[in-house]
């Protein structure tokens, strides 16, 4: 039973610090490790050793490579090889070598310094790529440069993981000898594994695609890994290894995406486990005695790696500022040095005290990284002293501009360069507004009225002649930014027209509430030019097309809501809030419902909307509210989840 009360502990406190930390926007793994801190042997004692978690969590590890291994592509890898080897390699091998000298000068042994020095040259893919993806920096050239980096630093993991095992030999000529020998083995089994991988696996997986079972799917994918770790296990390597080489195996076939996607909960879970297991570890009292020593070991690494990865980056040919902004992207920890703690401090190569201290530099530094990302351009342009593209100019019209009745875009992307195109055909006058100054200025040398800001600005918008608009278009397809311009156009200008482009409907009542005269969504007007080729080429003449579809478009697209609910239905959190789920409902003699009208039963004041009535073979769109229900029909309701779940019951049990 203590057992079980030790896991309801962790599971407890990991649901509740989680939670509160992804509200606090920080990444999942710092709420895992400080829950492993409060229940650990340092923190409240909550858990002992009744439960050998570590053998569990070891399993995330190995999911974790297996994921990676199927992101790893050798032709990514090829296509990005400039970077990869001129400032990958070298930093990952740069940071070792200064770290472990570092290390040393500090009275730590060899074994302990290449442990610090793996610790320290890793940066957090996990984050990184998160950050740099939400931010759209990603495509970047420091974003690019930053990928690179961390795709060296994935693939450096693995023999660091074999290595350091190994370490824990008594004799350096038996470790010499171990290496040797784990070399030979390794080479041996990664044939076999690419060999199996080749031949056998694309052929096992697709056999189990055609019994089309998700569960036999699932239970392929994580036997595969575990036969994989467990092989390499059996040579006396890394079960790491065999799931990075399992990955890499499925990476290239048909099924990664699903494969993927199948393994994540087990994955995240594992991991997660893992890194409570790490926080266990973590004694607090380290922290509070020794607070400058932490922090200066904090901003010490992390500036050297700023300055390895700037210099490396310019030696490879980069504008100073990509390599300053990759080098303040990469100055964290990563999730893999809380792996390599943990290995170096089980075989017993690392100080409890200095492991210690690892963690709780590991810890603050990736918690500050999304505030690193996001003003790494900022504080690299001020470094290199480049002030980017003079915009002075782009920031108002030419002076020969004369405008009136013309069309504002906000943002020139493709959609506002697609609408300008047809402008011009019609003859008729637009000015642009554009974020992305290489844009505005080819533009520009294209003789196109754009100007280089953003939408937002009132003198950007007076800049525009938008008094004299006769209509202003959204083309941005972000809500967020889209609602900022609509509130900012709609104080400057009350009367005139704006057209907002969505990629779906999930914001259109607020747009419409902020000012906007019409939202065009992507995915909904999509649908309706499929269903427009659809009736055009069954026969349905063109005028009565054209009325199905304005009338669609003037209910706010309201038929095309309310799908019925399938096993893939995206259920999450952000997902139910936006969501509509059509529903039928068959009634019988003791159903409430039977023999009160539909205006009676007031489904309306739940926010439910009723779709259609099947009675026997007949289906009723949109039945009248005098309509008196009966045994055996069916009632086609609208709504969201919970509603369409209370409405149901309402029916059949009038309650």
């Amino acid at each position: 039973m203590d057992g079980f009360f030790e896991i309801l502990a962790i599971l407890t406190s990991a649901v509740f610090i989680v939670w509160l930390f992804r509200h606090l926007h920080l990444p999942a793994i710092l709420a895992y490790l400080v829950t492993g801190m409060l229940v650990g042997e340092h923190g409240f004692a909550w858990a002992h050793h009744h439960v050998d978690y570590e053998h569990f969590a070891e399993l995330g590890i190995v999911f974790l490579l297996f994921t990676l291994g199927l992101e790893f592509s050798v032709p990514k890898l090829l296509a990005m090889r400039h970077l990869v080897l001129a400032v990958g390699s070298l930093q990952v091998g740069i940071s070792l070598v200064v770290f472990i000298l570092i290390s040393l000068a500090l009275g730590q042994t060899f074994a302990s310094s290449l442990v610090i020095g793996g610790v320290l040259a890793l940066s957090s893919t996990a984050i990184v790529i998160k950050q740099l993806s939400e931010s759209g920096a990603m495509k970047k050239k420091s974003g690019q440069i930053s990928v690179s980096v961390l795709l060296f630093q994935d693939v450096a993991v693995v023999p660091l993981l074999i290595i350091i095992p190994m370490f824990a030999m008594d004799s350096d000529a038996s470790m010499g000898l171990a290496l040797l020998f784990a070399l030979v083995k390794g080479v041996f089994v990664v044939g076999l594994l690419l060999l199996t991988g080749k031949w056998l696996l694309p052929r096992l997986f697709h056999l189990i695609a055609q019994v089309r079972t998700d569960e036999l799917f699932v239970l392929t994918t994580l036997l595969v890994t575990l036969l994989a770790s467990a092989l390499t296990l059996w040579f006396g390597l890394s079960m790491a290894l065999g799931a990075f080489l399992a990955g890499m195996m499925l990476g290239e076939s048909q099924y990664k995406h699903q494969l993927e996607a199948d393994i994540r909960p087990y994955r995240d879970i594992l991991l997660g486990l893992f890194f409570v297991t790490v926080g266990m570890k973590l004694n607090i009292n380290v922290l509070i005695e020794f607070p400058l020593i932490v922090l200066g070991v904090m901003f010490g690494f992390m500036a050297l790696k700023v300055l390895i990865i700037r210099f490396l980056a310019v030696k490879a040919g980069e504008l100073s500022k990509d390599g300053w902004a990759s080098g303040f992207m990469l100055a964290q920890m990563g999730e893999f040095g809380f792996v390599l703690i943990a290995l170096a401090t089980q075989v017993e190569l690392l100080p409890m005290n200095v492991a210690s201290i690892l963690l709780g530099v590991g810890v603050i530094s990736m918690a500050i990284t999304p505030f690193m990302v996001d003003n790494a351009t900022k504080w690299s342009l001020k470094l290199s002293n480049d002030k980017g593209v003079d915009t002075t100019e782009l920031e108002t019209l030419p002076d020969n501009s004369t405008l009136s009745d013309h069309v504002v875009i906000c943002g020139f992307g493709r959609v506002g360069q697609t609408v300008s195109r047809f402008l011009k055909q019609e003859d008729i006058s637009f000015v642009a507004i554009d974020i992305d100054p290489l844009r505005v200025t080819k533009a520009r040398a294209a003789g196109e009225n754009v100007l280089f800001g953003s939408s937002r600005q009132t003198e950007l918008l007076h800049a525009a002649h938008l008094s004299q608009a006769k209509l202003v278009v959204i083309a941005f397809g972000e809500d967020k930014q889209s609602l900022d311009v609509v509130e900012k156009v709609r104080t400057l200008s009350k009367n005139v027209p704006i057209l907002v482009r969505t990629r779906n409907d999930d914001q259109l009542q607020v747009l419409k509430d902020a000012g906007a005269d019409e939202v065009v969504p992507e995915i909904l007007e999509g649908s309706l030019m499929l269903v427009s080729q659809v009736l055009s080429l069954t026969g349905v003449p063109f005028s009565r097309i054209f009325k199905r579809v304005q009338k669609e478009r003037n209910s706010h697209y309201s038929h095309l809501h309310g799908f019925f609910q399938g096993e893939h239905t995206d259920m999450s959190a952000e997902a139910i809030e936006r969501i509509e789920f059509a529903h039928a409902v068959h009634l019988n003699d003791d159903s409430y419902a039977v023999g009160h009208s539909i205006a009676e039963l007031m489904l309306g004041n739940s926010h439910m909307i009723i779709v259609a009535l099947k009675r026997g073979d007949q289906e009723i769109e949109d039945p009248e509210g005098s309509t008196v229900l009966e045994d055996q029909d069916t009632l086609i309701v609208r709504g969201k989840p919970r509603r369409v779940e209370l409405t149901e019951r309402f029916l059949q049990e009038g309650t």
